[in-house]
């Protein structure tokens, strides 16, 4: 089940955050980057303020049977100036020991289901242009690059927006 997160979700979601990042990012980031920057202890607080704050929309999966919870993402409305009507998936993360089992996927369909229930047509997300995989995943899911790039600055990395039109 994919519900809305609470302040009580926090320290699960960095946990998926820092995990998933490192497993994602391995071949992409500097140890250093992914071992000495990145801490669960770090994002508690970010995530708790984005709860409360609702700068987004924080949904996690949760598995029924167990209560234990596999996935997250944020969502809501797209921050770029030329795409203000679309609906932005911000983050997704899957518990890289979940990974492969459709998590993703599921959560993928639930945001723009979200976004269309919101009136958007258009769906967008930034990747990190040397995440192959992930590029791989969105384009299995009709998603384009559109020619948009930008730097994450936090990890001073690539990135490029695809984007998605909903039928």
């Amino acid at each position: 089940m994919i519900r809305e997160a609470t302040i009580n979700d926090a320290a699960r979601i960095a946990e998926i955050d820092v995990f998933s990042s490192r497993y994602a990012y391995k071949r992409i980031l500097s140890e250093e980057c992914l071992y000495k920057d990145l801490s669960v202890e770090a994002r508690i607080p970010v995530y708790k303020k984005w709860i409360t704050e609702k700068r987004f929309e924080l949904n996690v999966y949760e598995d029924s049977d167990t209560g234990i919870i596999k996935g997250m993402m944020g969502i809501g409305l797209c921050e770029d100036d030329d795409k203000k009507e679309a609906f932005e998936l911000h983050f997704i993360y899957v518990d890289p020991d979940f990974a492969g089992r459709g998590i993703g996927s599921e959560m993928l369909r639930l945001f723009e289901k979200k976004g269309k229930d919101k009136g958007c047509s258009e769906f967008v997300v930034w990747v990190l242009q040397e995440n192959a995989p992930a590029r791989k995943f969105y384009e299995k899911n009709n998603y384009c690059p559109d020619g948009n790039e930008k730097i994450f600055k936090r990890w001073n990395k690539r990135e490029l927006r695809y984007r998605k039109t909903a039928l």
